[in-house]
């Protein structure tokens, strides 16, 4: 199984809030995750990025992908994704 770290939508309509999460790569956008890691809101000024950085290097270390959008967050907050 191919685990990604990615993002999938909650909040309501017009108003989208990200969840950052780990999940098998053939689920939906929306379907199934493994764990939730964290969340992305883009309507707040600043944008509001919340991740549990110890589970984001756990998933790392055992073997997940980020998806590009989830390793600009995760640089955004200071995690390096290449040093695993």
């Amino acid at each position: 199984m191919a685990v990604r770290l990615r993002l999938t939508r909650v909040g309501g309509k017009k108003d989208p809030v990200w969840r950052i999460v780990a999940a098998d790569q053939r689920s939906p956008r929306d379907g199934r995750n493994i764990e939730i890691l964290g969340q992305y809101n883009a309507q707040t000024e600043p944008s509001t990025i919340v991740i549990d950085e110890d589970k984001v290097r756990e998933w790392l270390a055992k073997g997940a992908q980020p998806t590009p959008q989830v390793t600009k967050l995760l640089r955004t907050q200071g995690i390096d994704v290449a040093a695993r």
